[in-house]
Parts: structure tokens; sequence; C-alpha cells
């Protein structure tokens, strides 16, 4: 926005200093011209000298003292004050100057830092040092702004490499059947097509994941009383044919939880974490355990299954986008690798904590903490 130049903040503090420390001098002036000159009458009598007393070489007559009246008080009183109340001028302003500046200067610092990030540069950072004031709360928080910012583009920078990525992938395939079924036109369509069917399915899947991912950290949804324990359960339900291909065994427990909040993207949630846990299982004879707790702020939501011993280091990785177990294996059954990514938005859109913790006898152990619906809060 373009604005009409202006006076600087510096200068108008320095005219305030010097207005106050002027208004002060004069009301001290005031004060003595109020409550001590005007007693001071304005012209005192002296006695005239005794007949018979002259002066003369042989007598002695003392000289009367002199005794200044108001006008010789003003006469002495106003050059003085008015050179003191010029120099309190000069040095007011001086001062003034000097002391607006070195309170400005973080400020000023704040602001470069502000425009360098307006620039695009995100990695500087104010530091300012001292104790703790109303700048230095500023510039900590400005910092704390900058990190989450540069963490945030470096994140979306990943996110849409990796999309980019998986996106490609499907398209190259389904360019090379494309030329292999035009350079080929005796080529028997049937598998071709087939192959194609899995590879668009797979594009679709992707594309959208993306939209929900999207939309979850958007948050543009409506809030509505939800209970988790039910979302668990429909979750279960859909997926139990797909656990018994798999050879898993699903067991429900717990207590109702309501948490506020959208009902389609917490059961994704639950969905989510369940295929999850299906799909990352032991060959056979697999377990998943879906629990529901109520706390008394929060509501929590765990999945645990069986599998392979992972590290605390793997763990920490699984919620980034396209992240696969091990690793970026395409199997058939790994998904797209955003289950724990949509998970995490999801769940940072409802204001709570997703923590992943790996399991001592092997797999993994996800809990969601969900704010207590406020009607049971109050319970």
């Amino acid at each position: 926005m373009d604005r009409a130049p202006g006076t600087s903040v510096r200068l108008r503090l320095t005219l305030s200093y010097a207005g106050f420390l002027m208004l002060a001098g004069v009301l001290l002036l005031a004060v003595v011209w109020v409550f001590l000159l005007r007693y001071v009458p304005e012209t005192i009598y002296t006695a005239p000298p005794e007949p018979g007393m002259r002066r003369g070489p042989l007598m002695f007559v003392p000289d009367r003292p002199f005794v200044p009246d108001r006008s010789d008080l003003q006469q002495a009183f106003v050059p003085k004050a008015a050179a003191m109340l010029t120099f309190l001028l000069m040095f007011s302003l001086l001062g003034g100057w000097v002391l607006a500046g070195s309170m400005l200067a973080p400020l000023r610092r704040i602001t470069n830092a502000t425009r360098l990030t307006a620039n695009g540069s995100l990695s500087h950072r104010i530091r300012l040092e001292g104790r703790r004031d109303e700048f230095r709360e500023l510039a900590d928080a400005f910092d704390a702004m900058l990190a989450r910012l540069e963490a945030h583009d470096a994140e979306q920078q990943r996110f849409a490499a990796n999309a980019s990525h998986e996106l490609r992938t499907p398209l190259a395939i389904t360019q090379t059947l494309l030329d292999v079924a035009r350079n080929d036109p005796h080529r028997d369509t049937g598998e071709l097509v087939d192959r194609l069917r899995l590879v668009n399915t797979r594009a679709i899947d992707l594309t959208e994941a993306l939209l929900l991912l999207s939309r979850a950290k958007a948050r543009t949804f409506t809030r509505e009383h939800v209970d988790l324990s039910l979302a668990a359960e429909e979750a279960a339900e859909t997926l139990l044919p797909f656990a018994e291909q798999h050879g898993v065994t699903i067991e429900t427990a717990g207590d109702v939880a309501a948490t506020v909040g959208s009902h389609a993207l917490l059961l994704q949630t639950a969905t989510n974490l369940v295929h999850n846990a299906i799909v990352h299982n032991l060959p056979e004879q697999g377990t998943v355990w879906v629990t529901t707790s109520v706390h008394p702020t929060t509501v929590g939501l765990t999945v645990e299954n069986t599998g392979e011993k992972l590290t605390p280091q793997l763990t920490a990785t699984l919620v980034e986008p396209f992240q696969r177990g091990t690793g970026r294996t395409h199997a058939d059954h790994a998904g797209v690798g955003l289950g724990l990514a949509i998970v995490r938005s999801i769940v940072q859109a409802h204001d709570g904590t997703l923590t992943l913790t790996p399991r001592a006898d092997g797999g993994l152990r996800v809990t969601v903490h969900l704010p207590l619906a406020p009607s049971h809060t109050a319970r």
C-alpha cells in the first residue's frame, strides 16, 4: 500500500521528550513565581537617615543595606531562567534523539528482517539479545514464525517434488503401454487394458489422497459432535474383509469418546490407521487392536498392530508423505504413501496430537488425542 510520507517515529519521540522536559521546566518556574516572587513587594521601604547625622571625615555613618524589591529580582531571575530553558531545550532535543534511536534500534532490526522475509529469505533470524521486554518478545515471536515458515516451505517443496514423482510414474507407465499398443497393433489389448486400468486407479487414488490432504490442512469443514468409538468400529467393520484376506484379526474395545469435528475426516483417520495396521502386519496370524479412551480433557484412539520391529528413527519418518514402511516400496498393497500424512493433517486440523511408538514385540502403536466435547468436559 502506498502511503504519504510522514515524520519518523524517532523525530516524534524526540519532540515528545523535549516537550515534556520543557513543560516540566516551565511548571517549575511557574511554581517559583507563584509561591515566591509574588510575596516580594514591588517597593521596599527603607528608613531615611537620622537628623544631624552627616557624612564627614570625622563622622561614621553606616551604609544602609541593599534590599532588592520585585523588579530587582525579576531583572536578576528572568535572564537566568531564559538561559536555563534554552539549555533544557537543546539538551532535551539532543538527548531525546539519542534515547529514541537507542530504543528504536531493535525495531529497525525487526523491520529489516521483515523486508528480507518479504523478499523470500526465510533462513535469517533476528536473535535480539538482552533481557526480556516488549521488543524482545516481538523478535522472539518473529523468529519462531520464521522457523515455522521455513519448515513449512521446506515441507511443501519436498511434498511437491514427491507428488510430482508419484504422479509422473503412472503417467509414464500409461504412455509406455499406449506406445506398445500403437507399435504392435496385433497385440492382445485385453492385458493392456487391464494394466491401464490398474495404473489409472492408482493415479485416481493418489489424486484423491492429495485432495483430502489439502482439505484437511485448509480446515474447510463443518464441526459437529462425533463419537470416535463409533468411527473406529465403522472403520474396523469396513476393513474386516480386507483383514481376513491378509490373515489379520481385528479386536475393538473402548468407551464412548465424544469430540467435535468432521465425521468424514475422523472416519478417514480411523480407516487409514486400521488399513495401515493391516497392511504392515505379520504375513499370517497378525492382530490389530483398536481401542478408544476418555481422559479429563481429551479422548484417545489407539491402533496397535503386530509386525516387524521398528526403530524410533524409522518411526519418526512414517508420517512424512510418500513414506511406506521400511522405504519407498511400490507393492500392490502399499497404497500411495499418504495414509499417515493425511492422519497427521486431520489430527492437527482438529487441534489434536498424533504419537507413533514402536512396540517392543514388533509392530507399531499409533495414538490420537483429540479435545473432549465441551458438554462432556463440563461433566
